[in-house]
């Protein structure tokens, strides 16, 4: 059973600083992209950033030169670091990776973890 556990969320004011971290445990053979997406109330998901095995990245407009995402290929694990938030920034946030055997790949979510940027 392969899981993606997520922490690093809560809440923060605006200007400040967040780390997000999301590993995955279970058995498999490989993890191709990585990343993270969020939802905000009355709205849908959307792509925040992600990164490819060979380290390839894309982020959202709203996000450029304040998120940087990576990721430890031995760790399973992919790090979301967030400066400067906005209280626009609020929403609950996803991990999401592609797991799975030489062959077949599976798309995985993991629960979600707030963050609240507020005075």
């Amino acid at each position: 059973q392969v899981q993606l556990v997520e922490s690093g969320g809560g809440l923060v004011q605006p200007g400040g600083s967040l780390r997000l971290s999301c590993a995955a445990s279970g058995s498999f053979f490989r993890i191709e992209t990585m990343g993270w997406y969020r939802q905000a109330p009355g709205k849908e998901r959307e792509l925040v950033a992600a990164i490819t095995r060979g380290s390839s990245i894309n982020y959202a407009d709203s996000v450029k030169g304040r998120f940087t995402i990576s990721r430890d290929n031995v760790k399973n694990t992919v790090y979301l670091q967030m400066n400067s938030l906005k209280p626009e920034d609020t929403a609950v946030y996803y991990c999401n990776a592609n797991i799975g055997t030489m062959y077949t790949l599976t798309n995985y979510w993991g629960q979600g973890t707030q963050v609240t940027v507020s005075n």
